[in-house]
């Protein structure tokens, strides 16, 4: 499934897939002026969506919602060598009509965030 709408990259049905990390903590409050902060490391096509999945899985770890915290950094992750093929496996959890099943799957790419396209891409097609 490949595009090619913006630049060369394989594009998913969300787009090409960027690796972001992202910090973000409960807004601080007299009682707490300093709070814990947390850093998530997430695959997402646009810095829109990467948020949205932070406050998703903030959500649901520490029972923490986007009104009562705020984010702190976003920074996305440029892979340093992207001249050799290299092999990446991923597992992953998945729900289908008939339950839940674990996967690993692996890719040949030359970053992270082709592999991880390549599994969005191959999840969509083959895997309802």
């Amino acid at each position: 499934a490949q595009r090619g709408k913006r630049g060369t990259g394989k594009m998913t049905v969300a787009g090409i897939m960027r690796q972001y990390q992202v910090v973000g903590r409960r807004a601080p409050t007299e009682e707490n002026p300093n709070p814990e902060a947390f850093r998530m490391i997430l695959f997402a096509p646009n810095e829109t969506i990467v948020r949205s999945k932070f406050w998703y899985y903030l959500h649901q770890f520490h029972k923490m919602k986007k009104t009562t915290g705020e984010i702190l950094d976003i920074v996305e992750i440029q892979e340093k060598n992207s001249r050799v093929v290299k092999n990446y496996g991923i597992w992953l959890r998945y729900q289908s009509r008939s339950g839940t099943h674990n996967m690993y799957r692996e890719f040949r790419d030359v970053k992270l965030t082709g592999a991880v396209s390549q599994l969005y891409d191959e999840m969509a097609g083959r895997h309802r």
